[in-house]
C-alpha cells in the first residue's frame, strides 16, 4: 500500500484453492507511522470486492494471533463473522501461535458490499 509517495504497508491474497473450495486467506500489516489511519479497512474491503466481483472466489479467510488487538479491531469494526479459535495454527519464529479465525463469503459481501464502502468512505472523512 502507498501513500503519498511512502509505502505504508502490504495486503495480499495467499494460498487460493480453486476447483470445489474457490477461498483464499488474506494477510495483512501496516507501518506503525501509519496505524489508525484507515487503511487496512480501506485495503481490505477493496480486495473483497476484487475477490469475490472480479477473481471469482468464494470465501475469504483472516486469522489473526489474539494478542494483536490492532488487527482484531480492524476485522471488529467492518462486522467480518468470527469464526473461532484454531489452536497451534501457524508456526511463527518457531512457536506455534493459536489464530482466531474470520471469513466472509461472497453471499455476504454481496450483501453487505454497499454498507462496508460507505464505512471506509466515512472513516476517511473523519481522519
Amino acid at each position: 500500500m502507498w501513500h503519498s509517495g511512502h509505502f505504508c504497508g502490504e495486503i495480499n491474497v495467499n494460498n487460493v484453492a480453486r476447483g470445489a473450495f474457490q477461498s483464499g486467506h488474506v494477510g495483512y500489516w501496516v507501518d506503525e507511522r501509519w496505524a489508525g489511519q484507515g487503511f487496512i479497512p480501506e485495503a481490505l474491503v477493496a480486495v473483497f470486492g476484487h475477490a469475490f466481483d472480479r477473481a471469482g472466489l468464494h470465501r475469504l479467510e483472516i486469522s489473526i494471533i489474539p494478542r494483536n488487538h490492532s488487527s482484531r479491531r480492524v476485522v471488529e469494526k467492518l462486522g467480518i463473522r468470527y469464526e473461532g479459535l484454531a489452536e497451534g495454527y501457524l508456526r511463527i519464529a518457531g512457536v506455534w501461535e493459536d489464530h482466531m479465525r474470520f471469513g466472509i463469503t461472497s453471499e455476504e459481501w454481496t450483501q453487505r458490499r454497499e454498507d462496508l464502502w460507505q464505512f471506509v468512505s466515512d472513516a476517511a472523512v473523519k481522519v
